[in-house]
């Protein structure tokens, strides 16, 4: 019993309350009242996402065959009837040569999804063969006081996610470390209000390729002498500076907008400045701080992959860059499965800040 309810408060924190009603339908628990529930919850979503994919696939078809006639006909026109049949006979067949580069099908997807793994599988095995190979030289290196020597490998699609998360974390860290105290500050006192709502109004707006260059113009100078790869500092700066507003703007919000009854409450107890804050005034703030985390939080997720690939950092928005300027016959097909990745890692990267909202707050509504 205890651990259904605690499969119960997981699954409504991570949004994930279809789970619970699937493992009453298939134990018989599901009372007749639940059966809409169920359809609603379960149902209903499997059978929309079965006709995203139907019209997904109808959709690449009718644009490989428009392709593929237009490719004929040009061959046709330019050189022929002869040109134009061997053109046709070469889509037929499959050849990657001639083949449309159009919409991949979600089946071309999938295979596309299979390959990077296996990609990431095979350099997997070339790093822990070179750590192997290099082992004893680098023990003496270090010994020597020398650098060890590093795998220089390409990195694989799951190595580019890793150091995608790596670095929306560290930007969204700069940003609460940034935004939350300024805000607090901001929320408490109406002066700092109108010394910083210019600033606030002004930069807010600005575009995240605008950041990332200021942000170069100022690390490059900093690191001059640096012989070590900045692009890392210089996007998870830029990804902080982009998305920290969110932040700020609900955290003085909420703080301005205690109840003054327990303002009154604290002066009645004599509570010092700093108690007064973290006793008082940030956990009556919580909910809208979340709000502003949660946002910062997508809003760092949605401009990495614009920066990171102005910054040449090995994530993957310089994945998504590199497959299209690859110009391959599955170049496409990574590309969707790319953005399905990055669909997917930043919704739940949402459920896990309502996670922690629901755990530390004590405003359990439930996020959509």
């Amino acid at each position: 019993m205890k651990q259904s309810i605690t499969l119960g408060k997981v699954t409504k924190f991570m949004g994930l309350g279809f789970l619970s009603t699937l493992k009453d339908l298939f134990t018989g628990k599901l009372e007749k009242e639940g059966y809409m529930n169920f359809l609603r919850k379960v149902a209903v979503p499997l059978a929309s996402i079965l006709l995203f994919i139907g019209l997904w696939h109808v959709g690449a078809k009718s644009l490989y065959n428009r392709e593929a006639n237009f490719k004929i006909e040009k061959a046709l026109t330019d050189q022929g009837l002869a040109a134009a049949e061997a053109m046709r006979e070469c889509i037929a067949s499959g050849d990657i040569s001639c083949q449309p580069n159009t919409l991949p099908s979600p089946g071309q997807v999938w295979d596309s999804y299979k390959s990077l793994l296996r990609d990431h599988n095979i350099i997997s095995a070339d790093k822990a063969a070179f750590i192997e190979k290099t082992a004893t030289l680098n023990a003496k290196r270090i010994a020597e006081g020398k650098a060890p020597i590093t795998y220089t490998g390409r990195p694989s699609f799951i190595d580019q996610i890793i150091m995608s998360l790596k670095t929306v974390f560290a930007g969204f860290l700069l940003a609460l470390i940034i935004a939350i105290p300024i805000g607090i500050l901001i929320g408490l006192s109406p002066t700092l209000k109108s010394a910083f709502n210019w600033f606030i109004q002004i930069f807010k707006p600005v575009s995240p390729v605008v950041w990332y260059l200021l942000v170069f113009m100022i690390v490059k100078t900093i690191l001059i002498d640096s012989n070590g790869d900045s692009s890392f500092i210089i996007s998870f700066i830029s990804v902080g500076l982009c998305s920290m507003w969110a932040t700020l703007v609900n955290t003085a919000m909420g703080v301005s907008s205690v109840d003054k009854d327990y303002i009154n409450v604290a002066k009645v107890l004599k509570l010092g400045p700093f108690q007064k804050v973290f006793k008082v005034i940030l956990p009556s703030s919580l909910p809208l701080i979340f709000t502003g985390l949660k946002i910062t939080l997508s809003v760092a997720w949605m401009v990495l992959i614009a920066i990171e690939l102005l910054a040449q950092s090995p994530g993957l928005g310089l994945f998504v860059w590199e497959e299209f300027q690859n110009g391959a016959n599955d170049s496409n097909s990574k590309i969707i499965v790319a953005m399905f990745v990055i669909g997917i890692i930043g919704f739940l990267l949402d459920r896990i800040m309502l996670t922690i909202q629901n755990a530390v707050s004590f405003n359990k509504n439930e996020a959509i």
